[in-house]
């Protein structure tokens, strides 16, 4: 597979500092049943990065000492760790909000047949990964039978109360585009999506994400195999816009890898560029304990216009409301 951090580190955007922290984003490890076309990960079956038990224990000490409001945990399948429910049920027993960002076909793997009724159980946040409406869309972009497996997930989510009113069980489901595109305007690809699901499945679910995709790991790799790599950041630099700044996602997280290493977010992650937190070349998750990162730099390089392209990309979905008037996909 080809890096693109060489592609990457020199870079004009704008300099940006952390605020105060609210949301630790930890990779539970690479481990996937599923390989993605359009992953920043790299995840798959075959990776065996994990995280242990030790490391999952400073994770809750670091949450004990500083006054995070969200969990947010990811992979590969984060639930494929075997500390994942110990994870989730100290972190809820601490208060904090729980994100399991889930890629549903995990709920029917042999050994999670009770996944969604502890997450329901726990009252943890599903952010699922759905990339279209459409049978064939999916399959393309996640395997053959994704999509099935997946309605199947949503519907035993939606049986426990996920995505009904009243419930207090958020489930939101994530769009990533299947080229070097930008995610069409949030909210009405949501009311598609929400007509859609529920005329052909019956589901139901609070909100839709749009995340634009990244030009790291698996991604980057493929745009620079077709020679699409300088013509996709061109498209993104193009749709720049300043008034993102204020909300991009890394000023108020931090990730953590596997084996505790800090990063501004989980792209950096991937290109390997720790966040500039301590005096080490690799800050640790223990060095939260006792230092407060608010006001420290941010590292950015040239896929930090993903986050800042038209509508905007974070984790959470679009910055802003208004889309980019640029190439962009439909489901």
């Amino acid at each position: 597979m080809r890096a693109t951090l060489p592609l990457l580190v020199h870079t004009d955007f704008p300099a940006l500092r952390r605020q105060a922290l609210e949301t630790l984003q930890v990779n539970l490890g690479y481990k996937c049943n599923q390989s993605c076309v359009h992953c920043h990960v790299n995840a798959g079956p075959n990776r065996t990065e994990m995280m242990d038990e030790d490391t999952v224990a400073l994770v809750v000490a670091v949450l004990k000492a500083r006054a995070f409001k969200t969990l947010d945990l990811t992979g590969g399948a984060p639930e494929l760790n075997e500390h994942f429910r110990s994870l989730v049920q100290q972190a809820r027993g601490l208060g904090l909000r729980v994100i399991d960002r889930c890629n549903l076909t995990i709920l029917s793997e042999p050994g999670q047949d009770n996944l969604a009724a502890f997450l329901a159980a726990q009252g943890v946040e599903v952010t699922a990964s759905l990339p279209c409406y459409s049978p064939a869309n999916v399959d393309r972009q996640r395997g053959d039978g994704v999509f099935e497996r997946s309605i199947a997930g949503l519907r035993a989510l939606n049986a426990l109360g996920y995505g009904q009113p009243g419930s207090g069980l958020t489930l939101n489901l994530v769009y990533n585009p299947q080229g070097p595109v930008l995610p069409p305007p949030q909210g009405p690809l949501e009311a598609d999506y929400q007509r859609e699901l529920w005329q052909h499945f019956g589901i139901r679910f609070n909100h839709l994400f749009a995340l634009t995709n990244m030009p790291v790991q698996r991604f980057g790799s493929t745009l620079l195999s077709k020679g699409q790599f300088e013509g996709y950041m061109q498209l993104l630099k193009n749709a720049y816009r300043a008034e993102n700044l204020p909300t991009v996602m890394c000023r108020t997280l931090l990730s953590v890898d596997w084996q505790g290493h800090l990063y501004d977010c989980d792209f950096n992650q991937m290109l390997g560029m720790p966040a500039a937190l301590g005096s080490g070349a690799r800050p640790h998750l223990r060095e939260l304990l006792n230092t407060d990162a608010a006001g420290t730099p941010i590292r950015v390089a040239e896929h930090c216009y993903g986050c800042t392209a038209g509508q905007g990309s974070s984790c959470g979905g679009a910055l802003e409301a208004e889309p980019a008037e640029l190439t962009t996909e439909r489901a």
